[in-house]
């Protein structure tokens, strides 16, 4: 039987009512960078879940692994099932010192099943310079399992061809470009947004008592760091990122329609309008029927596949909505037509072509 798929929805209300935020949770300041590290590797001691003898590369970083080691071993003999082939990840902050630790992501590059109870070896990290920065080593942490009983039951949870080495970096030396300047900052926000950026300059401005920020475009706040905090950027910059300020967005309604959800900000407002909803609901119904022949002719039975189609109108319904100021009321007035998610969709989209509905729609 052919039915028409159904959607799940899950409707989240985002009631942010310029609720104030502090400066270091919505933007960051210029010097506070971070460096992407990036390393190849092989993980050992997997229970014959590793790499097959068709991932090559595999066989080659082992032959040449154990020739540093004073081992020559033809590749022929070479077997792969206990070791795989891996990208070595880290994304670290720039004022990381020398011997800092820090997590790192291992996932599989070859045809391994499973990296769970893998080592990873030695692996020099480094960044898009080729400069190495940093080494990485230590025991795998999958966060799940994939097992493989002898009848040929399998029973996993979670993914197991990716994992971390909690603290399995360590820095050898300093990244570059770190630091902050002393007589001038820049604050970038996030999310850019012109209001917010001037809510920003006013709250720094009102804090110090004193003209230091000016906003230069949506997303960039320029602070002249008075010449007393001049010798003591940290304790000044402290101080600005613990400045509350009130933010302001874009209203949005963002819509998934592979997975039927939707998020509505709390900007969102629904001009007067009538909405009128009514759905066609197809089925269609297989009945075999064979067609037998006589006891004693040649004929062969033959099978008809009779496919009976049925199809059930919705009753119409339609609400007319006064208008909607809030989340709230939007979701209470949908709420009434009780359609699926898929149609809560259409209707979003109905209502920005009609010009009743003040928001960006977003459709991923």
């Amino acid at each position: 039987m052919k039915y028409l798929s159904k959607y799940f929805l899950i409707l989240l209300l985002l009631f942010n009512i310029s609720n104030a935020q502090r400066i270091k949770d919505i933007a960051y300041v210029s010097g506070d960078n971070s460096t992407q590290l990036i390393g190849y590797a092989i993980v050992v001691g997997l229970a014959g879940t590793g790499d097959s003898h068709r991932t090559s590369f595999t066989i080659q970083s082992i032959s040449s692994m154990l020739k540093r080691f004073g081992i020559t071993v033809p590749q022929q003999d070479i077997k792969t099932r206990n070791v795989a082939a891996v990208m070595v990840t880290a994304t670290i902050s720039d004022f990381l010192k020398p011997g800092s630790k820090f997590d790192v992501n291992v996932s599989s590059l070859g045809d391994a099943r499973s990296l769970q109870g893998g080592v990873l070896l030695m692996t020099p990290l480094s960044s898009m310079d080729g400069n190495v920065y940093a080494m990485a080593q230590g025991p795998l942490s999958v966060g799940g399992f994939d097992f493989d009983t002898p009848t040929g039951n399998k029973v996993a949870r979670n993914h197991v061809l990716a994992g971390r080495v909690p603290l399995g970096g360590i820095l050898q030396q300093s990244l570059p470009g770190s630091g902050f300047a002393s007589n001038q900052l820049k604050v970038f926000l996030r999310s850019p947004d012109i209001t917010t950026a001037n809510n920003v300059t006013q709250a720094i401005n009102t804090f110090f008592s004193q003209e230091l920020a000016i906003a230069s475009d949506p997303s960039e706040v320029v602070v002249n760091v008075p010449a007393e905090r001049q010798q003591q950027v940290i304790s000044f910059l402290s101080e600005l990122e613990s400045i509350e300020v009130s933010t302001d967005y874009t209203a949005k309604v963002v819509l998934n329609e592979r997975t039927g959800t939707v998020v509505a900000g709390s900007s969102v407002r629904i001009q007067p309008v009538t909405i009128s909803h009514g759905g066609l609901n197809i089925a269609i119904r297989s009945y075999p029927i064979i067609s037998q022949p006589g006891a004693f002719s040649r004929a062969e039975s033959i099978l008809f596949n009779n496919m009976v189609p049925y199809a059930q109108q919705d009753s119409t319904s339609a609400i007319a909505i006064d208008g909607a100021s809030n989340v709230q009321e939007v979701a209470a007035a949908l709420n009434t037509l009780k359609v699926s998610p898929k149609d809560i969709i259409a209707i979003f989209q109905a209502l920005k072509e009609s010009g009743a509905l003040t928001a960006e729609l977003v459709i991923m």
